[in-house]
Parts: C-alpha cells; sequence; structure tokens
C-alpha cells in the first residue's frame, strides 16, 4: 500500500513537470506581433520629447462692447421724447438723426436770446451816442467807459446764450423747442436707454444711447477662487461661441481684475479680442479657454498614443517592427493634444500614436 502511494506523488509530479514544459514550449512557439508592411501605412510613430508644461483653463464669459472705444450720448436739455428713430443694434452715420425730443429749455433759450439781442442793440446805441459825445467834449470819460462796460456785458450774454443754444440745442428747428439728437459718430447703437413719450432730465446720469464701431470687443470671463492663479494679464485666449460652432477668436487677457464679485463670488477678467466681420455681438455667451506656458518642462508625448485600460494609462514603445513593448505610463496632464509623462517614458523613445489598439490587442492576449 505505502509503495502504491508514493508511486502515484511520483508520477504526479512527472505530470506537472511536463504541463508546465508544454506551456513553455506553447509560449515560445507562439508568433511575435510584427508590424507589417500593410500595417505601418496605418500607424504614425512619434518620439518621446521635453517641452514646456502648458496649462489651459475653461470659462464662461459674455460679450461686451470696448468701453475705450464708444461715444455715449447724454441729454443737454430736459423735455418729453416725440420720436425715436433709430432701434438697438441699428448702424448709425455720423450726423444722422437719433431722436426728436420737445424741450421748454431749448424754447427758453431761444426766448433768451432774443430777450440779449435787443439788450445788445440799446448798449450798442447808447456807446455809439456816449462815444460821439465823448470825442465832442459833451460828456465825460466816465460816461464813454460806462456806456462801453454796458455794451460788452450785453455782448457776453448774447454770446453765452448762443454758445449755450450750439450745445443744447444743436440741430433744433427753432423757438419751438424741438430738440434733435443726432450722433456724433458713426457706428452701431450697442446701448438704447430711451423711448417715445419718455420724459428725460438734464441731470439725469444714464445715457440716452452708446455708439460703438465694433471693431473690438471684450470678453468678460469668470474666474471661481481655486483658478485665479491660474490667470494673469498676456496669457493667450480663445474664444468661441455657440452662434459660430467650430470658429476661434483669438485674443489675450487684458485685465484681471483685483475684487471678486460680491454676488456669485468669481473674479472678473477682460479678454480683448479683434471682431473681423462684426460678427462678435454684444450679450452673447462664449467659452474661454486660456492658455498659459509655464515654467517648468516635463516628458510629452501626443495624447492621442495614451491608451486608457483597467484605470491605467499605457502606449505601444516602438524598438524595431518586431519590437513592440506595452508600458505603463503616469499622466501628469492633458492640453490640448499632448500629455505630459510624470514617468515610464524616457526623451527619445518611441511609441505608436495612430491605430495603436490593434497592436495592443494582439499584445495583450
Amino acid at each position: 500500500m505505502k509503495r502504491q502511494i508514493i508511486t502515484l506523488v511520483i508520477a504526479g509530479i512527472f505530470l506537472i513537470s511536463a504541463c508546465k514544459e508544454k506551456k513553455s514550449e506553447d509560449s515560445q512557439a507562439k508568433s511575435k506581433v510584427c508590424v507589417s508592411d500593410s500595417l505601418s501605412k496605418l500607424i504614425k510613430i512619434d518620439t518621446v520629447k521635453i517641452a514646456n508644461v502648458k496649462d489651459e483653463l475653461s470659462l464662461s464669459g459674455e460679450v461686451s462692447f470696448n468701453d475705450n472705444r464708444v461715444v455715449k450720448v447724454f441729454p443737454f436739455a430736459s423735455g418729453q421724447v416725440m420720436e425715436v428713430r433709430v432701434s438697438l443694434g441699428d448702424k448709425v452715420a455720423r450726423g444722422q438723426t437719433l431722436a426728436v425730443i420737445r424741450s421748454a429749455d431749448v424754447a427758453g433759450n431761444y426766448t433768451d436770446l432774443e430777450t440779449t439781442r435787443s439788450d445788445l442793440a440799446v448798449a450798442k446805441r447808447q456807446l455809439q451816442q456816449a462815444e460821439y459825445l465823448y470825442k465832442n467834449g459833451i460828456s465825460s470819460e466816465r460816461d464813454y467807459t460806462e456806456a462801453k462796460e454796458n455794451y460788452n456785458k450785453a455782448l457776453s450774454a448774447t454770446r453765452k446764450i448762443r454758445e449755450q443754444i450750439a450745445i443744447n440745442g444743436r440741430g433744433s428747428t427753432g423757438a419751438n423747442g424741438t430738440y434733435i439728437i443726432k450722433a456724433p459718430e458713426s457706428g452701431f447703437v450697442v446701448e438704447k436707454n430711451i423711448s417715445a413719450g419718455s420724459y428725460i432730465r438734464q441731470d439725469n446720469g444714464a445715457s440716452l444711447f452708446t455708439i460703438s464701431d465694433m471693431k473690438d470687443v471684450w470678453v468678460w470671463a469668470n474666474v471661481f477662487e481655486s483658478d485665479i492663479a491660474k490667470v494673469k494679464t498676456g496669457y493667450a485666449a480663445k474664444v468661441t461661441t455657440l452662434a459660430y460652432p467650430g470658429k476661434e477668436f483669438e485674443g489675450k487677457v487684458d485685465e484681471v481684475s483685483s475684487v471678486l464679485d460680491p454676488e456669485n463670488k468669481v473674479m472678473k477678467v477682460k479678454v480683448v479680442l479683434p471682431n473681423p466681420g462684426l460678427l462678435l455681438k454684444p450679450e452673447m455667451f462664449t467659452n474661454v479657454l486660456i492658455t498659459n506656458n509655464e515654467p517648468s518642462s516635463s516628458v510629452a508625448i501626443p495624447s492621442d498614443a495614451v491608451i486608457f485600460d483597467s484605470s491605467k494609462n499605457y502606449v505601444i514603445v516602438y524598438n524595431g517592427q518586431c519590437d513592440l513593448h506595452i508600458r505603463e505610463i503616469n499622466v501628469i496632464k492633458s492640453v490640448g493634444n499632448i500629455t505630459y509623462i510624470g514617468s515610464g517614458l524616457k526623451p527619445g523613445e518611441r511609441v505608436i500614436s495612430k491605430n495603436q489598439i490593434l497592436l495592443y490587442n494582439a499584445l495583450s492576449e
């Protein structure tokens, strides 16, 4: 009985050894994965390089007109709006009528002008008479000087009223008090705070119209507290809109606010953009991508080369047509089509960045 047990154990050992040898022979007999000539036309090989680390921050924003390239039209006289001839977004030319106002102030200016004209005519006659009497030795120099001063005062009063009418009543049709507001410059009406029938006051702090040439615009983007350190003046910015899918507008961060918005707790940054074709309109919502080249550098490869499998990242290292290896890598971050590697690759090595999944599946079997 004891001899039979020993015999069975020895037989089992020989059987396990034979299985291991068989598995090893099968593994060695298995053909290597090679890149055929036809497959080589379908793949792309890139060299691992050292590159400056880029950082991108995606923000939401809104288009606004350039405050440095606008003209705000304020009321120079109070009155009732009789007619508004332009709408928001209209293109206007310099001198074009924007609105018509019936103003008691303008009418009063013309009344004052008539009064000062009469006073000036009287003062002129008195001056001529005083000058004649003085030159003929009938009146004193004092009387002549007093008449001259009275004339100068009347002349100044008349000039003041005329200048006031030239400013406040520019374009008015006469003493009936019609006050015509005209465009001081050509451009687009980007703000309109006036409507027919309303009453405006001269001391109103709000502008009636805002006109902008729209050749360049501002985009105000919102930055949360956690991302404030990632945005600085001069950083490159790419702006996209829903209105023009696939089109990018490139600009730079021109201003970074020093305070947070008290309501939504975000910091505002201003991006200045050229506006060719006047495509960007005020109040448009935008996506803003802020890009920064950090002073640090890292190993970088195309993002297309990375294979994500089972919560890990891999690449196919290409050493030769039949010398391919799967290698796990540690990804720092990806920006655009560049992935920065913390470990797993060295500069100068080559990786497959197109259709590498086919080789990955073959090498994984």
